[in-house]
């Protein structure tokens, strides 16, 4: 999928964690089918997932869940992940990973039964999250998660153009250039999940149990969170995800900019390479446009 991409496998995980976790190098291993794009995931024993980052860009992640997920989790009404160690690079690996409990679950592409009783459980997430105090956090990248959209423009317009006729270049343009016109955020930045697409959100018997994948994890703009409302949502339960999280119209306009910088951006990217990937997109942007 990626330029320099690196390739895992059973064996090199198994070498690493004889090299550095022994206790655990006999459990059995299987690798995660998904169609995640910056760690490969291997289910180790009943209890444990081995993550390694597959691209560069993605290394800083075990270190970002292991610092803020521990503080963050005792605030959050869905479960999320836990932290159990961090190994090093070794055996031609060039990168820090990480071992984390196993949550069970599927996820949230088609598993859901009653998706209004979802979107009430993720507006309190997304909620709950927003409330915790984010005065000790790093300070946010620019372009990153929660950022003002202005400051994605460019790349959401070279993507646009990129992708020519494979998307309704002339309506997405008009929506997000009517994001970019919706009033601001304010001053009061808060946390943001930053991707809460249906394969980051676990599923158990039917009901949303656990959010995963905190990579995109920043302080910043909550319309960022807003993009379940189209990827995941619609009729009745996009409109009660509104009102649970009582979102005004622009921000609501900007949830929308996020859902089409999100989509154009991975379609542009994946779209020779990651069939689940651009599947998600195409039903998350024809939503926006057409929902």
């Amino acid at each position: 999928m990626h330029e320099n991409e690196v390739f895992t496998s059973s064996g090199l995980v198994r070498r690493l964690l004889r090299d550095q976790f022994p206790g655990w190098a006999d459990l059995p291993l299987q690798r995660v089918d998904s169609y995640g794009t910056d760690h490969d995931i291997y289910r180790l024993g009943n209890e444990l997932a081995v993550r390694l980052p597959r691209i560069g860009w993605a290394t800083g992640q075990a270190a970002k869940e292991a610092d803020w997920l521990p503080r963050l989790a005792p605030h959050l009404p869905l479960a999320v992940p836990v932290p159990i160690a961090r190994g090093e690079p070794g055996d031609g690996y060039p990168f820090e990973w990480s071992i984390h409990e196993w949550l069970t679950g599927e996820n949230a592409d088609g598993t859901i039964n009653d998706l209004e009783a979802a979107a009430v459980d993720l507006a309190g997430f997304v909620h709950a999250l927003g409330q915790v105090d984010p005065a000790d956090a790093p300070k946010r990248p620019p372009g990153a998660r929660g950022a003002p959209l202005a400051e994605l423009d460019e790349r959401v317009q070279r993507s646009i153009h990129g992708l020519g006729p494979r998307i309704d270049g002339a309506r997405t343009t008009r929506v997000w250039e009517g994001s970019l016109c919706a009033s601001p955020h304010g001053p009061d930045d808060v946390w943001v999940h930053g991707d809460l697409l249906p394969g980051n959100l676990l599923v158990v018997d039917g009901k949303l149990s656990a959010v995963i994948d905190f990579g995109g994890l920043n302080v910043g703009d909550p319309a960022c969170d807003l993009q379940p409302a189209w990827n995941l949502f619609s009729g009745p339960s996009r409109t009660r995800f509104q009102t649970e999280l009582g979102v005004d119209d622009d921000a609501w306009l900007r949830g929308q900019g996020w859902v089409v910088f999100q989509t154009v951006s991975a379609l542009a990217y994946y779209w020779d390479t990651n069939p689940g990937i651009v599947r998600q997109a195409s039903h998350a942007l024809d939503q926006v446009l057409n929902g």
